[in-house]
């Protein structure tokens, strides 16, 4: 019996010993850095992220520890002046370096993706961007930092890298074991968030959808992420930025002065418009106007050469004029969004950030903790472009006067861009979840981005510990339970009670 026990208890105490050296391995603790600069159509935001090393492949533990917004245009704005595109940079580079740990520098990434702003600069002055990218690649180079390239992304890659980022987030891409599997394979597809990015130059919409055909291949993705396959939609409307619509409308306003022949005089011209505010006025130089290339195929020979805009605060008004921007008329497919492209139908819920949440943000619309309903939204921005100018201009005082002035049409823009372009309506708005920050995270593209180029989502499940938590917790009550009941019995064969002594007796 002494054999026994003995062998049993040891048997035990072994167990515990040997299950929690295994699970819980000590690991270096060691942190990596990435720095990924987002060169947007309006200006340039530097992003530092860190993690553990030891969890490079694991998922919901990268993290943002700082951001920069550098001064001045975005990177397309040097298009007369390309070579001090780089040297715009300077400064935030410098707070990159402080942050991160300097015998750390030469081993961190750093990736430069420009988006719609560097594709239109391409459009209209390729030579102009391509300097543009190598004063930057210059820059980058010459940082402490491990270069890894500056790009112009294409739309599809924003929208596909706003997704993955949206999701990783959230977590929805966290692997699962044991038979926590089984449940997690019968979640529906819905299980993933779709994303909507908003930004100077162009919007994108991604999503997974069930009811996804072949029809119109050039807007699929596919992604093996964690050992699970995802069939994305996703497409990128160039020109449909926030501050390319109001080019377009502006264009569109100006065919209808050239047509109507509206003008009675030639050098003082100007137009009522209903997207800004009564008693605001604003110059628009017709020459530089058409330059833009979303708005070159609407150049009009007019008798003047200054435009001259005077506000009116009209929402309906206004929401009637942007409508003109996306054309139903055609629609080669199942389904479409505007402009011919197709478009499955809306599933799950969405993530809106960028411009989407900057503005919902300005006019007190994402404050709740659900989202409001669409009427709510549709009367807060039809009061706010009612407001005068200049009790506008009084009450927001410390907000730069051009962005300021266009936040009526931007609120009105992102109701028709996603009612009348995406079809959401009153019963699935609150699908829409306005969103700044994840954790401690910007929503956007460039997590995203430097994901896939750090290969940090592996396709296949990457290993775990031997053990769930679950298990490893279970095993460890087990292991204890024994250890316990040969100790207690032990001690009642050696120790009899009085009791059990006189009934042996």
């Amino acid at each position: 019996i002494l054999l026994i026990l003995g062998f049993l208890s040891t048997l035990a105490v072994i167990a515990l010993i040997a299950v929690a050296v295994t699970q819980n391995q000590p690991l270096p603790k060691n942190i990596k850095y990435g720095i990924v600069l987002d060169a947007g159509s309006s200006h340039t935001n530097l992003y530092v992220y860190e993690w553990p090393a030891e969890k490079e492949n694991d998922t919901g533990v990268v993290k943002q520890v700082e951001v920069c917004k550098v001064e001045g245009p975005g990177i397309s704005g040097y298009s007369h002046a390309t070579e001090k595109a780089g040297p715009s940079l300077a400064q935030c580079l410098q707070q990159a370096k402080e942050v991160i740990p300097s015998a750390q520098h030469k081993e961190t990434p750093v990736y430069l993706g420009a988006t719609a702003g560097m594709r239109l600069l391409r459009l209209q002055n390729e030579s102009a961007a391509d300097k543009v990218l190598s004063s930057v690649g210059n820059t980058l180079r010459s940082a402490p930092f491990n270069f890894q390239g500056a790009r112009i992304i294409t739309g599809q890659e924003e929208g596909a890298y706003g997704w993955i980022t949206i999701n990783y987030l959230l977590g929805n891409f966290k692997q699962v074991s044991g038979w926590k599997k089984l449940l997690h394979s019968l979640k529906s597809l819905s299980e993933t968030s779709g994303a909507l990015d908003l930004g100077g130059a162009s919007t994108q919409i991604t999503f997974v959808s069930k009811d996804l055909t072949s029809e119109s291949p050039e807007n699929q993705l596919y992604f093996r992420l964690y050992g699970k396959d995802y069939q994305v939609y996703t497409h990128s409307f160039l020109c449909y930025g926030k501050d390319q619509a109001l080019q377009q409308k502006l264009a569109w306003d100006l065919q209808a002065i050239w047509i109507g022949f509206y003008f009675q005089t030639v050098e003082n011209s100007s137009l009522p418009d209903p997207c800004f505010h009564k008693g605001y006025e604003r110059t628009i130089n017709i020459t530089d106007f058409f330059k833009n290339p979303c708005t070159s195929d609407k150049k009009k020979q007019l008798p003047f050469s200054q435009l001259y805009i005077r506000g009116e605060g009209d929402y309906q008004k206004c929401r009637e004029n942007i409508q003109k921007l996306f054309d139903k008329s055609n629609c080669p497919y199942s389904g479409c969004s505007f402009n011919g492209i197709y478009l499955p139908p809306l599933q799950g819920d969405f993530g809106a950030f960028s411009a989407f949440y900057f503005v919902m943000n300005f006019l007190n619309l994402t404050s709740e903790p659900n989202p409001l309903a669409l009427n709510k939204v549709t009367s807060t921005i039809e009061s706010f472009c009612a407001r005068p100018w200049q009790e506008v201009k009084t009450t927001y005082h410390h907000i730069k006067e051009k962005y300021l002035s266009e936040y009526c049409f931007s609120g009105a823009y992102i109701l028709s861009l996603l009612e009348n372009g995406y079809e959401f309506t009153a019963d699935n708005w609150q699908m829409i979840h306005f969103l700044g920050k994840i954790g401690s995270s910007d929503a956007g593209w460039t997590l995203g981005y430097m994901l896939n180029l750090t290969n940090m989502i592996p396709a296949e499940e990457p290993a775990g510990p031997p053990l769930s938590h679950g298990s490893y917790v279970g095993l460890m009550v087990l292991c204890s339970l024994v250890l316990v009941s040969v100790l207690l019995f032990a001690w009642l064969l050696f120790h009899k009670p009085k009791c059990l002594q006189k009934g042996i007796v």
